[in-house]
């Protein structure tokens, strides 16, 4: 039997590759003649960096960068097998997880430190990158990373502007003569997977403000700045990036890679799945294990887990989800591919002792989970016709 183990991280647990460890330990004692392929998954946020170098067979680096309140901070991206594209996740630089709650500033902080790791990237001789924006702390259009690749904004005297999307509103004009040439011959790919504009009611400032230390009136005087912002892009760059689905994700970051680095959007699931060649393992699969902390109905939207599951169910591949919780709708999740969901809590336990017996209660689901395939292999084994199964399964 050939069995793919291809979850995603536990988050605030397990990363991905940890999950599909334990999930192959457990597999591995229940079925120790199977044929296990480790493939951790992401979907462009928290674990990318490392799920692709790993399944690539590649290595990371790490690099001094200014962090989203211009304090140094050690990001690590990562470079693929081949050692001519790299991966960077832009919270290792510019991430809301770098600063406290009582600092969360988006007036102030900056994504400088996102366009630091893609010159060294450059440095290193990437030909194609791609980036991860999710779990931002800025709300500045992108603006510092450009500034961090030459890109200079100017107020009306002239002068260089301060860091930050509050300094925004008083942009006059951009200069892009100084932006590194080195750009035009990179292609970049942005693994996006949300699609606000830029600016107004669901833009940037509005939707994704909030959760980054914004109240009602930063709200207002962030969208105005990136209006502006937006307004001079266009005019100085000839770029229009108001109006482009995911122009909003990570605080403008997607504006700003579109209209300064020439980057394309794409789904996050599918630019991860095609690095590291996800239908090709598929192929030679008889049966799939992914997993996730938490499974609801959320994971219809893009989510890693529920992607793999879809992509193996189109090749008549069955998958369970091995997961940390469930919610209270995640059924739904049965009419669109996922065959099975184990859960990895057996027991009433409290949450920290659940996260710290994680690796143990990720494999004994996993074991769980295989002794009830071995069931049905039995009852074929008889005769017994399998029926169309609907409804949830624990």
């Amino acid at each position: 039997m050939n069995i793919l183990v291809a979850p995603q991280a536990f988050k605030g647990s397990l990363d991905a590759t940890e999950v599909a460890q334990a999930i192959a330990r457990g597999v591995r004692h229940v079925i120790p003649t199977a044929e296990v392929k480790v493939l951790p998954v992401a979907d462009g946020g928290e674990g990318t960096v490392r799920a692709m170098v790993q399944a690539s067979g590649g290595h990371t680096v790490t690099t001094r960068v200014m962090g989203p309140l211009e304090r140094p901070v050690n990001a690590t991206w990562g470079v693929l097998g081949g050692g001519e594209v790299g991966v960077i996740e832009m919270a290792a630089a510019s991430g809301l997880p770098l600063i406290r709650r009582d600092e969360r500033n988006p007036m102030r902080t900056t994504t400088y430190g996102t366009g630091e790791l893609i010159r060294h990237a450059l440095d290193l001789g990437m030909r194609q990158l791609i980036i991860g924006i999710g779990g931002s702390a800025t709300n500045d259009g992108g603006a510092g990373m450009a500034t961090a690749l030459g890109v200079r904004f100017l107020d009306e005297a002239g002068q260089q502007l301060p860091l930050g999307g509050a300094a925004l509103a008083r942009l006059h004009r951009i200069d892009t003569t100084q932006l590194d040439s080195r750009v035009a011959d990179v292609r970049i790919e942005v693994a996006c997977d949300v699609n606000n504009p830029l600016t107004g009611p669901t833009g940037a400032s509005h939707i994704y403000g909030p959760q980054k230390g914004a109240d009602a009136r930063m709200v207002h005087e962030l969208d105005s700045a990136l209006e502006r912002f937006a307004t001079i892009v266009a005019r100085d760059v000839g770029v229009s990036v108001r109006d482009i689905p995911g122009a909003g994700a990570a605080g403008g970051l997607g504006a700003g890679l579109i209209g300064f680095l020439g980057a394309e959007l794409k789904s996050g699931v599918d630019i991860v799945f095609t690095a590291i060649h996800l239908d090709r393992h598929l192929q030679d699969s008889d049966l799939v294990l992914t997993g996730e902390g938490r499974i609801d109905r959320q994971d219809l939207f893009g989510k890693a887990p529920m992607a793999v599951a879809q992509r193996a169910h189109a090749l008549g591949i069955p998958t369970i989800a091995i997961v940390g919780s469930t919610g209270r709708d995640y059924h739904v999740v049965f009419d669109h591919g996922l065959d099975a969901v184990i859960g990895t809590v057996n027991r009433p336990m409290p949450l920290d002792r659940a996260v710290a017996e994680a690796p143990r209660l990720v494999a004994e689901a996993a074991q769980r989970a295989c002794r009830l395939v071995l069931v049905g292999m039995k009852l074929h084994e008889r005769g017994v016709e399998a029926p169309h199964p609907r409804g949830q399964t624990n």
